[in-house]
């Protein structure tokens, strides 16, 4: 937990729109309430579709909250939350709600750009992504072969050692 952290968090959930206010000193100490929100928002936010229960009153239902989050949040956008990090609710939670926010503040610029007129970024074709795969297998390939051709010829070389002795006198 850094105070870079945080403030890019509460910035990042101020420019998103969240109807609170998050300051840094919220995450100082345990705040649950406040993590089961942003975190609810967020994938409300990503996803309007999810069906999830914000019922956080019990210890049982905090892990199912947590839990189904995490698992939507895995399906949907890729994206792994530590759910023991979220529990604890202080900074550490934070770690794992900016990975949502930084993918929900990426689409808002994208956005906004979007409607500014401005050209979106190249993405590459999958074209090309499949034969950067190709190229890395096939140099995985090779220097697996020559890595046991190069074993087999250090394990001849003992009897190779007095031949090349023998030539040298």
């Amino acid at each position: 937990m850094s105070y870079r952290e945080l403030r890019n968090f509460a910035e990042m959930m101020r420019a998103l729109g969240y109807q609170r206010l998050v300051s840094v000193e919220n995450f100082r100490s345990p705040n649950f309430p406040l993590v089961a929100s942003t975190l609810y928002w967020m994938v409300q936010r990503y996803d309007p579709d999810i069906v999830m229960s914000d019922n956080i009153e019990t210890e049982e239902a905090r892990v199912h909250f947590l839990t189904k989050t995490a698992e939507a949040l895995l399906n949907k956008a890729n994206i792994k939350l530590n759910t023991k990090n979220l529990y604890m609710a202080d900074g550490h939670a934070v770690r794992e709600l900016l990975k949502v926010a930084k993918t929900l503040y990426a689409a808002s610029e994208a956005q906004e750009a979007y409607k500014a007129g401005e050209e979106l970024p190249d993405v590459p074709s999958l074209g090309t992504k499949s034969k950067d795969i190709r190229v890395a297998r096939q140099l995985a390939a090779d220097i697996t072969d020559r890595g046991a051709r190069l074993h087999d010829l250090l394990g001849h070389e003992n009897d190779v050692k007095q031949d090349r002795q023998a030539a040298l006198r």
